[in-house]
């Protein structure tokens, strides 16, 4: 009997980027589980230090990566990418705590894939974090999947990332994306943001190059912090291609809105996928988490909801983030000591 395979790959951006393979098998473990988990480097990526190590993205990725293995039946595989010395930190933290039965990879991304295609300013070089432009490489990442998964280290799990595998994508769509105007989290929780989920408010409308692409500024942008991709498509339509053209462009004409605010990853996804994408289920990204300090759900919402995205400028593994309780119920203490919440909420739930 010939066994199914299904390759589940999930990318999480941080100062540390993991990757997930999810081998989900309907009829038995898989082989695939059995092949190498060493720390060996068949990408051909190289290391290279480019930014200090931030524990605090570690914890992220550490609470994200325990809630969706806790929540899956899938047979979890980690893939770690990383270009800093946190290394070793991390592999502590996974062998020396709850998580230490979890089988990972770690590979190393080479930032030099982004130069002259993303211009820095001198005065804020701080703000280019190379591991956020990794979406971008996913078929160099997992060259032998057919789907993936990307999301962000600020995210939590409360289901089964199999249903969020599954999500259908149409014929010729590379990928499905949460559009911000019409989706769940903006209807409660953003009002007046104006310009800030369409595409206006990414683009620069004033320069030829933009106007003559005939997208309408109006249109709904979307997150790129969770999306699933079809990689057999992705390499079909040379994604990662016309995403480094718009980059590169941008370097010479500065086609970004000036107002821009969010992640200067969003830009050339909006070009390369616009009309072109099909659409995840909303509660698969409940976000604006991380917006304010406030809580903007009502509890039962948050509790519904299969992905809470903390995206904005409060983290849950901070001070003042709304649900951090909830993000707390994931998080696996530094077996180190290197890291230690700032604060621990009694009334966080139960870990499953």
């Amino acid at each position: 009997m010939t066994l199914r395979k299904v390759n589940i790959s999930i990318l999480v951006a941080a100062v540390v980027i993991f990757l997930l393979v999810l081998h989900h098998n309907f009829l038995g473990l898989s082989d695939l589980l059995k092949r190498e988990l060493t720390d060996s480097n068949p990408l051909g990526l190289q290391p290279i230090d480019f930014i200090p190590a931030a524990p605090q993205r570690l914890g992220g990725a550490i609470a994200a990566m325990n809630s969706i293995y806790r929540n899956t039946r899938s047979n979890v595989v980690f893939y770690i990418v990383t270009l800093n010395d946190t290394v070793d930190h991390l592999r502590l933290w996974l062998r020396n705590t709850a998580l230490k039965n979890l089988r990972y990879h770690i590979l190393n991304f080479d930032p030099r894939v982004l130069e002259g295609k993303v211009q820095v300013d001198p005065q804020k070089a701080d703000s280019i974090k190379p591991l956020t432009f990794a979406r971008f490489y996913l078929p160099n990442l997992v060259p032998h999947a057919e789907k993936a998964i990307y999301v962000d280290d600020d995210i939590i799990v409360q289901d089964d990332i199999l249903e969020l595998y599954n999500t259908p994508l149409k014929p010729g769509h590379a990928a499905a994306f949460s559009d911000d105007c019409d989706s769940t989290t903006n209807k409660v929780a953003v009002r007046g943001a104006g310009n800030q989920y369409n595409y206006i408010g990414f683009l620069d409308y004033k320069k030829e190059t933009i106007r003559k692409l005939a997208m309408k500024a109006n249109t709904c942008s979307f997150n790129p912090g969770v999306f699933v991709a079809n990689l057999t498509e992705w390499k079909l339509q040379n994604i990662t291609k016309q995403l480094e053209k718009w980059m590169t462009l941008n370097v010479a004409e500065e086609l970004y809105s000036r107002t821009l605010s969010g992640s200067i990853t969003t830009p050339p996804l909006l070009i390369v996928f616009y009309k072109q994408h099909s659409s995840i289920d909303p509660l698969w990204n409940v976000r604006h988490l991380g917006s304010n300090a406030g809580k903007r759900y009502s509890p039962q919402f948050v509790k519904a909801a299969k992905l809470l995205h903390w995206n904005g400028h409060f983290k849950p593994w901070g001070r003042t983030a709304s649900y951090a309780e909830v993000w707390e119920k994931w998080y696996v203490p530094d077996p180190t000591g290197k890291f230690s919440l700032i604060r621990r909420h009694p009334e966080a739930y139960e870990a499953k």
